[in-house]
């Protein structure tokens, strides 16, 4: 009897030990089925190199010379002899100027001079006259000095009146209006019949052989600027900076490139810019003086890690992105959240880091938007 009561304990504790070690062993199974596998991911490993940044500015283009063509005699516009957008030479006519008042003053001078011919003709003969007399002493020698006196006067007078002669001619001539250089016309705004004076712009021509594009930079971006050129003095290092590309106002490309030649030496108090000037060849004709555009300036960087922009997200105004660490214990990659600081690059697909990051780091490329922090992931194999 006891022997069969022993022997039905023992198979009621082995059957016990066994639901525990079934139970225990199911509920680790659960538990590791819960975990979510780790994903592979892209990841790039940083390596320094040069990148090339674009600083892009709005600009003012003019003309090698802009010449506002006036009038210098009131009247009407009797004749206007060139187009808007015609190239003219240096002296060529341009606009015909009514002007009454111009032949009024020539008619009078050549009236003038003919008078003061007359009265130094009288005074000299006077002279010639009286002198033989007053050598003989049948008139005084007052007399003489007077009539002497007389001629001085009439010659003084002839002489006046033949400058004020040309004057009047060289007033009459400016009636024809033309070109002091060579350029394209602008526009138009007066035609024949309109009344102008020497205050009215009758066009403008512009000299545009070499185009220049105007910008502005404020101090700390100019200074920043210069900072990166080599030479000595400012001179020296406008030469340095690399050639320019101007984008025009429909969006293209300008085929020529162009050169920064001058920085202006006064700073606007307003606004706290300074003015450039850059210099493109203009042979063609192209450019128009008064059009706009941009104009992009290279800037080289050197010893910077370039990354996709799709690797990064912002958060509170910080650019992050995930750098990927390995434990060293188990062998296993995870993520860490890393802030950097970055530049973009001209392509618009990638950013230049310029903080943050040492060279031999890794970063996750692309599906960041699956990850966190201190995340085990999988490097997808090259």
């Amino acid at each position: 009897m006891n022997c069969k009561i022993k022997k039905n304990t023992y198979l009621l504790s082995s059957a016990f030990l066994a639901i525990l070690f079934t139970t225990a062993c199911g509920n680790k199974s659960k538990n590791e089925g819960n975990m979510p596998p780790a994903r592979v991911y892209p990841v790039q490993e940083l390596t320094r190199q040069t990148a090339v940044l674009e600083s892009v500015f709005p600009v003012t283009l003019k003309g090698e010379e802009d010449a506002e063509i006036k009038p210098r005699v009131n009247g009407y516009i009797d004749k206007v002899y060139i187009e808007e957008g015609t190239v003219v030479k240096k002296g060529q006519a341009l606009f015909s100027i009514n002007s009454p008042t111009s032949e009024q003053d020539l008619a009078s001078a050549k009236s003038a001079l003919e008078r003061a011919n007359a009265n130094l003709n009288t005074a000299r003969l006077n002279v010639e006259r009286i002198r033989p007399l007053a050598e003989k002493n049948i008139v005084s020698s007052v007399q003489l000095q007077t009539y002497e006196n007389a001629y001085t006067a009439a010659e003084a007078a002839h002489n006046e009146a033949e400058v004020a002669l040309k004057a009047s001619r060289a007033t009459s001539g400016w009636t024809t209006v033309t070109s002091p250089i060579d350029g394209i016309v602008g526009s138009i705004p007066y035609r024949s019949g309109n009344m102008v004076t020497n205050a009215t712009t009758l066009t403008t021509i512009s000299k545009t052989h070499t185009a220049y594009a105007y910008f502005s930079l404020n101090e700390k971006a100019l200074a920043s600027l210069l900072e990166t050129l080599e030479g000595e003095t400012q001179a020296e290092k406008i030469n340095n900076i690399p050639e320019a590309t101007l984008l025009l106002a429909n969006g293209s490309v300008y085929p020529e490139k162009g050169k920064i030649t001058a920085i202006s030496g006064i700073v606007n108090s307003r606004t706290g810019s300074v003015t450039l000037r850059a210099n493109f060849p203009n042979k063609d004709g192209m450019l128009r003086s008064g059009a706009s555009g941009r104009i992009s300036i290279p800037r080289e960087l050197n010893d910077v890690f370039v990354i996709p922009q799709k690797a990064t997200f912002s958060q509170q105004d910080k650019v992050v992105l995930y750098k990927v660490v390995r434990d060293a214990a188990n062998q296993n990659d995870s993520t860490v959240q890393t802030i950097i600081s970055v530049l973009p690059l001209p392509d618009g697909k990638h950013y230049a880091v310029t903080s943050g990051l040492s060279g031999g780091d890794r970063i996750v490329v692309d599906g960041i938007a699956t990850l966190g922090n201190a995340r085990k992931i999988v490097i997808e194999q090259q």
